[in-house]
């Protein structure tokens, strides 16, 4: 097994770095507002008991967020969404407790507080995010690992994002031998210091005595083992552990807008979102995009077309035309360096502001601000057929953007099999991981993409 030097040792060192911010920042604010308070009897003990308190507060907190399990593979949308629920609440504690609190200090300068701890906390933590990403490119704080069995789709897509992404931090080593025999997998793990072993979950081509085998030794020599669920195989999706008593079962999943709380709070988001989109920015942009459209060529302004949405009903989806007037537009996918696109259509499709006029599909409750991109009907008909677990995304309204499209997955380019099915796994992971917090992570990356421009879009 790969020997971990330092990584141990990472975590403590972080939560000795957050506990120190935080009495830090406190002792700091309370020097500095002590003459403006005039407070002439200091009461040590009950400053004290409130550091305490705020050190507790975030330590029991993470255990809830997760702030402290980070996998290395974790992207950064991800993580954001996790640092900024964490700080939020955590913000919010600071707040209740000087509003309820005998403390002079911390009653007058609670918000000063929450404040000066999101910045640092924000800014510190992306540091050590990127610092690690970064080390990881050089080769450094990498995890050793090996694929078995027989190559599966869902393995290959694994391999390849692990590939890709050096970021992630995984040096990946063949195993050299066509059959599995004991003596030399063990020997392969000493020989390359093994940290993981990847297998499929099913279809392996591993007979289940030998998969017994393999997991014995792993656990003997402290590997860990992995298996790679097939999604075109199982109903991994639909289903989670639950116990009864110490028995796990496998129980149908409940996803966060099944529940009536949280669809709710993402309509009225929607809602307010789009309102405040239209009022302020398309009462403006809209008639300048529509006169540019109209002078490069002919055709109307707006352009639509069938989708599915929730619960795979049909709507008209509304987008800024792009194209010449062409029959084919229900038909054809584009593709890139499409001739049909025109100037200003180009112009548009890499700012993404073609898609504008889909905030008149949220208001219209057909489409949310975000949630899975909707394809055309052709497309969803092809691979419904092909990709197990595919109308999943239609469990969630369509949104105008999405956790695929800001992590690079869109466009027609490179193996559409594998590339389909990684968006199919990232719209899967937001309808069984939605948050509020989530969907501004998303907004904000979307908006950033818009202002620097989209590579994958054409």
């Amino acid at each position: 097994m790969q020997k971990l030097r330092f990584s141990k040792y990472f975590k403590g060192i972080v939560i000795l770095l957050d506990i120190f911010i935080i009495a830090f920042v406190f002792v700091f604010f309370f020097h500095l507002r002590n003459r403006e308070l005039q407070i002439q009897n200091v009461d040590w003990e009950q400053n004290g008991l409130s550091i305490l308190l705020l050190i507790f507060f975030w330590i029991l907190l993470s255990g809830r967020t997760k702030l402290y399990d980070i996998p290395r593979n974790l992207t950064y949308t991800l993580y954001l969404e996790r640092l900024i629920s964490h700080i939020l609440i955590f913000l919010f504690g600071i707040i209740l407790l000087g509003k309820v609190s005998n403390n002079i200090f911390l009653k007058h300068e609670r918000f000063g507080l929450a404040i000066s701890l999101f910045v640092i906390f924000f800014f510190l933590k992306s540091i050590i995010f990127f610092f690690l990403k970064f080390l990881r490119t050089k080769g450094l704080n990498f995890r050793n690992v090996m694929f078995l069995g027989a190559k599966t789709d869902a393995s290959e897509i694994l391999e390849n994002a692990l590939t890709e992404r050096r970021d992630y931090g995984f040096k990946i080593h063949p195993y050299p031998h066509t059959e599995i025999r004991n003596e030399e997998l063990v020997a392969f793990w000493s020989e390359n210091g093994i940290h993981t072993l990847y297998m499929p979950a099913h279809g392996s081509g591993i007979s289940s005595a030998q998969q017994n085998e393999i997991y014995q030794q792993a656990e003997i020599h402290k590997i860990k083992v992995a298996l790679i669920p097939e999604t075109d195989n199982n109903h991994y999706f639909n289903y989670e552990v639950m116990y009864i008593e110490t028995q796990p079962v496998l129980s149908p999943a409940k996803f966060p807008l099944d529940y009536f709380s949280n669809w709710l709070i993402k309509r009225i988001f929607d809602l307010l979102f789009s309102a405040l989109v239209i009022v302020f920015i398309a009462s403006w942009l809209f008639p300048i995009l529509a006169l540019l459209i109209k002078i490069n060529s002919k055709g109307p302004v707006f352009f639509k077309q069938k989708r599915y949405g929730y619960h795979d009903e049909v709507f008209y989806c509304y987008k800024f035309r792009t194209m010449v007037v062409n029959n084919e537009s229900a038909s054809k996918t584009t593709k890139e360096n499409d001739e049909r696109i025109t100037s200003i259509g180009k112009f548009l499709r890499k700012t993404s502001l073609d898609e504008m006029p889909q905030f008149i599909n949220v208001l219209l409750g057909e489409m949310s601000v975000v949630g899975p991109r909707p394809h055309m009907l052709l497309v969803d008909d092809f691979y419904k057929r092909k990709i197990g677990k595919y109308t999943i995304r239609s469990l969630v309204k369509p949104g105008i953007t999405g956790l695929a499209q800001v992590n690079g997955l869109r466009g027609d380019t490179g193996d559409m099999n594998v590339e389909m099915k990684k968006r199919i796994l990232a719209d899967a992971f937001y309808v069984k991981n939605w948050s509020p917090i989530l969907d501004l992570v998303i907004i904000v990356k979307t908006i950033y993409l818009v202002l620097a421009g989209d590579k994958k879009a054409y």
